[in-house]
C-alpha cells in the first residue's frame, strides 16, 4: 500500500467524469488499498478515485464500517439533512449542504460481486459526497454558506 497525493480543487480534473470499471484487476484492487490508506492519513471519512488521480468509479467510505464502492449507483433517497461538509480535496474551506438523510446505493464489491447498501445519516451523506465526486461535482458546487476553516484554530472532519 502507498500513499498518494490527494487532488486539489484548483486542478479542473476533479471536473471529469470517472470511468466505470469494466474488470476488477489487481490495479483496481491496488488502487482501493491505497484509497484507503491515504483517507486514513488524513484523517478523512472517504475519499473517491479522482481525488488521487485515478478517473475511475471506485470510492472509499468509512463513518463506522468500511464500505468499497466500485460503480456505485444511488437507487433511492429520502428526506433531507442540511449539515456542514468538507473535503480533502478542498482545504480550508466547509458550507452546508443538503442531502438525503437515507440512501440505498448499488455497486460490485472489490470480488466482483453485486452489492446493495441501505444507509442513514453522516454515512448517506459520505455517500453520495463520494459519488459526486464520480461525477466531477464538489460539495462547493452545492453548497450554502461556505466558509474559511483556516482561523478555527482546529481541525475539521473531512470527507
Amino acid at each position: 500500500m502507498a500513499l498518494r497525493n490527494i487532488v486539489t480543487d484548483e486542478d479542473p480534473f476533479l471536473k471529469k467524469k470517472s470511468r466505470p470499471v469494466t474488470e476488477i484487476t489487481d490495479r483496481i484492487r491496488t488502487l482501493v488499498e491505497d484509497m484507503i490508506e491515504t483517507m486514513r492519513d488524513a484523517d478523512g471519512v472517504g475519499i473517491a478515485a479522482p481525488q488521487v488521480g485515478v478517473l475511475r468509479r471506485v470510492a472509499v467510505v468509512e463513518v463506522e464500517d468500511l464500505y468499497v464502492l466500485i460503480n456505485p449507483v444511488i437507487t433511492e433517497m429520502e428526506g433531507d439533512q442540511f449539515n456542514e461538509e468538507a473535503c480533502l480535496s478542498v482545504p480550508g474551506r466547509a458550507g452546508k449542504v443538503h442531502r438525503p438523510t437515507r440512501v440505498v446505493c448499488e455497486c460490485m464489491d472489490l470480488d466482483g460481486n453485486p452489492q446493495v447498501h441501505e444507509v442513514e445519516g453522516l454515512t448517506a451523506v459520505c455517500f453520495c459526497h463520494e459519488i459526486d465526486h464520480l461525477d466531477g461535482i464538489l460539495f462547493t458546487d452545492k453548497a450554502e454558506e461556505i466558509r474559511s476553516t483556516e482561523l478555527d484554530g482546529e481541525e475539521e472532519d473531512e470527507e
